[in-house]
């Protein structure tokens, strides 16, 4: 499963707001007025510019483009833990800000023309726009902020849930003001969560049940609609002629295509067939192989068909094969410890992935919020107050898997492997890695839903059954799949996460104890470790950016060392083919390809 930045615009939509009541702040309280936030600092635009630098505010709109998606759907509404909803669905949607693409965090006015923030960062007010309209025409109002809080906090995903955890409610002033207030003061975290929120429409859910999946195209506010979908198969979004925040500078120059259709495929080579047969227009290639070796065919050498290399600076979450810790194999990190030392990435890049990613040896890679080397001075006075609780090597050594030639050959990691079994109470008889307790063989299945994942992951098989382990892959659908992610059914499970810059809330539902037992959460793992506990609520309540980043490699560090996930690689590059047809800007945004958003149809 993956869970990719794209989805980030599918949960922001996911509104969060209760009213309480009007409370005025005193007159006397310093309060800032703008158009935009920062986490940190300030925001890198100011207001009065015109569009962004990435956008043309000149693009021709029009024209329709087909786009490939990997799996099916069976619903509209991501809110719920049921059902696989269309990843795309955030289209539909618009929230009371809007990211810039040049920066990590920050966030500029969309739904409201303005915010006001309390000098200890204890509530927001939003001003939101009289302008602004859902697709039937009817207002957006404050209210619909509340009814999206009653929702999630009902029926949400654990997930969602934990982003809101520091909300204590929303004050609707009026029909276009609405204040946000936080358990927390002086940290701009939970401000920048809810600056994204967007509302969801009270008066089309009155006659209907926001609980329950649904495939009936929901009502949104944003720059497109869904025009027409066949459940599982395809979704086709058309472009909202006379949408409200058209000319705003933070949409001027984008969402210039006029029609985008998304077509699910159960099987990627087929997915990719129907590129090289025109049937799909632009991919972003995940596959080393095929980018290596599948693109030689007439239309690339004929220019009707462009590769590009763009470099990728957007900061990662890991991607990696996670111990399921509720399963009792895997209880002792010795255990986890000896099992990663039997992945060879250095024979996977060399055979499979032809050099072209990089090794994975953070939970926040290609960014810089994760541990590099040994320990610095700020890591270590952070840790050592739970030094006793803590495996030594965190307060001194650098987190650096062991390197393999790249033959295949991996004796020295089997001696370390047998070693840390040995030490776990696992003993090699008649072949078989069996428990010196019961007797019972060492079991490990890897879930996975993508089939090119089975090639990357069958070296790995065959050195643990090497070692006398009883290992296997299990390839399922994505419904299956889901709920088994959801049921926490499995043994191993080959993830790659999201990442929400600078860290925050999320991390609570990746790695937090509270959710290690509960159904859908992000604690793939099972997770339950009070010094991990501890890291991220400091994470959370950092009041400056360098102090954020001590604590996350901190975090990092703990993470690493407690052997939950065996870690894979990431590719700092996006790998872009699509067919000649597309005009985009001279400058792209500084964490993103800008596909579809900035990009056009050429005339």
């Amino acid at each position: 499963m993956t869970i990719r930045l794209a989805a980030i615009k599918a949960l922001a939509w996911l509104a969060i707001a209760v009213a309480i009541g009007d409370m005025p702040a005193a007159a006397s309280e310093e309060v800032t007025t703008n158009w935009a936030i920062a986490e940190f600092g300030t925001p890198l635009y100011e207001k009065g510019i015109e569009h962004w630098p990435y956008a043309n505010p000149d693009a021709p709109k029009g024209g329709k483009i087909t786009l490939g998606a990997f799996g099916s759907f069976d619903s509209l509404n991501p809110i719920i833990l049921k059902g696989d909803w269309a990843r795309s669905i955030g289209l539909i949607h618009d929230g009371l800000m809007v990211n810039s693409g040049d920066e990590l965090a920050s966030a500029y006015g969309l739904i409201a023309e303005s915010v006001e923030v309390s000098a200890d960062k204890s509530w927001i007010i939003f001003n939101l726009r009289p302008e602004a309209r859902y697709h039937d025409g009817t207002p957006i109002t404050g209210g619909d902020f509340k009814f999206g809080f009653d929702t999630i906090r009902k029926h949400g995903r654990p997930f969602l849930k934990s982003f809101y955890k520091a909300v204590d409610g929303v004050d609707v002033l009026s029909d276009h003001r609405i204040r946000y207030r936080f358990k927390t003061k002086h940290t701009m975290k939970p401000l920048m969560v809810v600056a994204v929120s967007s509302p969801i429409p009270r008066h089309y859910w009155r006659d209907r049940d926001i609980s329950k999946t649904t495939l009936e195209p929901p009502l949104g506010s944003g720059g497109y609609r869904i025009k027409d979908l066949k459940p599982g198969r395809s979704i086709t979004y058309e472009r909202v002629k006379d949408y409200w925040a058209a000319d705003l500078p933070v949409n001027r120059g984008l969402g210039n295509v006029d029609e985008i259709r998304y077509d699910y495929f159960r099987d990627a080579t087929v997915m990719f067939e129907a590129f090289k047969a025109g049937d799909i227009d632009f991919r972003s290639e995940n596959r080393a192989q095929r980018w290596a070796t599948g693109y030689e065919f007439d239309a690339v050498s004929e220019g009707r068909v462009i590769r590009r290399l763009v470099p990728d600076e957007t900061p990662r979450g890991i991607q990696a094969y996670f111990f399921n810790l509720r399963r009792p194999q895997f209880a002792d990190r010795r255990v986890r410890a000896g099992i990663a030392e039997l992945y060879d990435f250095e024979f996977i890049q060399r055979t499979l992935l032809y050099g072209q990613y990089r090794r994975t040896t953070s939970y926040f890679p290609n960014s810089d919020f994760g541990s590099k080397g040994e320990p610095n001075a700020a890591e270590r006075a952070i840790l050592e107050p739970f030094a006793d609780k803590l495996a030594p090597e965190v307060l001194t050594k650098a987190f650096a898997p062991t390197v393999s030639d790249g033959k295949g050959r991996i004796r020295r990691q089997q001696r370390k492997a047998l070693d840390l079994f040995k030490a776990a109470g696992w003993t090699v008889k008649d072949g078989k890695m069996v428990d010196n307790k019961n007797g019972k063989q060492l079991k490990v299945e890897i879930l996975m839903r993508s089939p090119g994942t089975e090639r990357l992951t069958a070296p790995l098989v065959q050195n643990l059954k090497k070692v006398g382990i009883d290992a296997s892959m299990r390839l399922v659908d994505t419904a299956q799949f889901q709920v088994r992610m959801d049921d926490f059914d499995y043994d191993m499970v080959s993830v790659a996460l999201n990442f929400f810059p600078p860290p925050g809330p999320e991390l609570r539902s990746y790695y937090g104890s509270a959710a290690a037992g509960e159904r859908g959460s992000a604690n793939l793992a099972g997770v339950k470790d009070p010094v991990a506990d501890a890291l991220i609520e400091k994470i959370i309540a950092a009041k400056d950016l360098e102090t954020l980043k001590a604590h996350s490699r901190a975090l990092d560090r703990v993470l690493l060392w407690g052997h939950y996930v065996v870690p894979m690689f990431h590719n700092d590059q996006y790998r872009l083919a699509y067919w000649d047809r597309f005009g985009y800007p001279k400058r792209r945004p500084r964490y993103s390809h800008g596909f579809p958003t900035s990009w056009w149809i050429k005339e």
